[in-house]
């Protein structure tokens, strides 16, 4: 069976395959051809070519990942046969998970049933799965505690699972696009991911860290580098960037209307043998010299792992387009940087009551720049985050919640010096001499003169390379996608879209913002990938061994 590309003539890109040779070992030679000629630094060379290869025989990969942030990369990690097992000395302190991991020592954790482990755990995720890989990587995390991992991993290369992980920066996603001055929200241990240490990373690099919390700039390098040391690099594409995702075909058993059951076990045998051509992914790829190279890959499986910080969400207000309102803390921060802002009389206005919001504040209070808070909720708000973390661990973000408090807006409106607090209150609208209406919620009306105003009020995933821009796969398919009001619609142990076969969504887009959590995304969708794998085989083995199917 010959395969080639049909827009390449390049020497040694030709061989001939035989029959019994799976579409992974073909996947495998072509990524070793296209590593090697990535690896000689060749000016245009594609991710794979558009159309590139015959129809009758090109390659359909097992997965496809979009998105290589720390939930691809840990996907990507997991994809490639490391295996977590109960270490030989661990003891867990939840005594009723550790009868159950002692049950199956023996047997990795993904080739566990991971609804009989997750069974009676809880944590600060809706996802059993990421509770449960949570307490395992980090057991007692929750109670303040920092006990190793019960876990030690296993490089099983018979696990491999050819994939692709197509990311638009280097590994590690957003995190190389976050503000450098402010310092992560979790502790660096939690940032982490399996097989490499974060304190054993920074110690290697001859860094200090002074307390547990750390930089997004180290993060992102740690990222980094851990793909290199993981032997994880051949499965990673940078600078690609999707413009479609589209299904091609259905399984019958995805069928809602029941048509098309009748497929006979024969059929099903020799479909078996195979992997199904399910999603056809567009996109391109942006070489050195800034044009673009189009791509169109095949693939069984899709996982997102987009993350949700493409898109800001907006106000919707008249004047938001005014070149003095921004919508992320990056340009705010580039602002200031510049001393765009500095010596200026009028306030900076920050919308929002989250993290980013109170780090843009305290940007704007450490730089000199007088601050007009707005946020929608009351202060005493149980939800807010801020009753969340504890004082000792998180004082910058407790003197940012104190003013909010206590540095609120008085009757006549005047403002205080340096920051000033407006619960209850919303923008109506920006207007072009840099002014700005806002309402409180009993419906009296204030205009301020402004600097600058920075609206920080969350952010939406960009699916729109999906079918209604993903919406579709949410709880409320009328509504974008975001992490805490619609996330994608999964089953609990697989993550398997639970209105689209053969997608996976894992990471913010399930609801899980944090990196302690996120990991058990790859979990689930390895744990799914294996169980069907193993159901192939079985079909193939009954099969070759002339038993059939009833």
């Amino acid at each position: 069976m010959p395969v080639c590309c049909c827009r390449c003539s390049l020497p040694g890109h030709f061989r001939n395959y035989r029959d019994t040779e799976t579409e992974g070992e073909i996947f495998n030679s072509l990524v070793q051809y296209f590593g090697d000629n990535l690896g000689r630094k060749v000016k245009a060379m594609p991710l794979v070519e558009e159309t590139s290869l015959l129809e009758d025989s090109s390659v359909t990969l097992p997965v496809v990942v979009i998105g290589n942030g720390p939930s691809g990369i840990c996907l990507s990690y997991m994809l490639s046969g490391y295996r977590p097992y109960l270490s030989p000395e661990a003891v867990h302190p939840n005594a009723i998970l550790y009868s159950k991991l002692e049950e199956a020592r023996h047997l990795s954790i993904v080739d566990q049933d991971l609804e009989y482990l997750s069974e009676g755990l809880e944590g600060r995720s809706s996802n059993p799965v990421a509770v449960l890989f949570d307490t395992l990587l980090h057991p007692g995390a929750d109670f303040g505690h920092d006990d190793p991992s019960v876990l030690h991993w296993k490089l099983e290369q018979h696990h491999y699972i050819p994939h692709l992980v197509l990311g638009k920066g280097p590994p590690g996603g957003a995190w190389h696009n976050m503000e450098g001055s402010m310092l992560t929200i979790s502790f660096g241990n939690w940032m982490e991911l399996p097989g490499l240490k974060f304190k054993d990373w920074a110690s290697s690099k001859r860094r200090n860290l002074k307390g547990d919390r750390v930089l997004p700039e180290e993060v992102a390098r740690y990222y980094k580098h851990y793909v290199k040391v993981m032997g994880l690099q051949k499965n990673f594409r940078e600078n690609t960037y999707i413009t479609s995702v589209s299904r091609l075909c259905r399984d019958p058993d995805d069928n809602d209307d029941g048509q098309d059951k009748s497929i006979s076990a024969q059929q099903q045998i020799e479909k078996s043998k195979f992997i199904t051509r399910n999603w056809e992914v567009q996109g391109y790829q942006r070489v050195d010299d800034g044009s673009h190279v189009p791509f169109c890959l095949f693939a069984e499986n899709v996982a997102l792992a987009t993350g949700t910080l493409d898109s800001p969400a907006r106000l919707e207000v008249e004047g938001e387009d005014f070149p003095f309102v921004f919508h992320s803390m990056p340009e705010f921060g580039a602002a200031v940087s510049r001393g765009k802002l500095r010596g200026r009389v009028d306030p900076v206005l920050i919308v929002g009551s989250g993290l980013t919001a109170a780090d843009a504040v305290l940007c704007a209070y450490n730089n000199n720049i007088p601050v007009i808070h707005v946020f929608r909720r009351r202060v005493t708000d149980p939800s807010l985050i801020f009753k969340q973390l504890p004082k000792k661990l998180y004082p910058e973000y407790h003197k940012v919640y104190h003013m909010m408090c206590t540095q609120l807006c008085s009757a006549d409106s005047n403002l205080l010096s340096d920051y000033t607090s407006f619960p209850e209150h919303h923008v109506l609208s920006f207007k072009s001499d840099m002014k700005c209406i806002l309402q409180s919620v009993s419906g009296l009306k204030k205009i301020f003169k402004l600097s600058a105003a920075v609206v920080l009020i969350g952010s939406h995933p960009n699916l729109s390379f999906l079918k209604e821009q993903g919406c579709y796969l949410g709880h409320n398919s009328s509504q974008p996608i975001t992490c805490k009001g619609n996330p994608v619609e999964i089953d609990a142990y697989t993550y398997e879209c639970v209105k689209e076969a053969h997608l996976f969504a894992l990471g913010p887009l399930v609801g899980d913002n944090f990196v302690r959590f996120l990991k058990g995304g790859a979990l689930g969708v390895t744990h799914c990938l294996a169980v069907r794998q193993k159901k192939k085989q079985h079909l193939f083995v009954e099969r070759e061994g002339g038993d059939g199917i009833a």
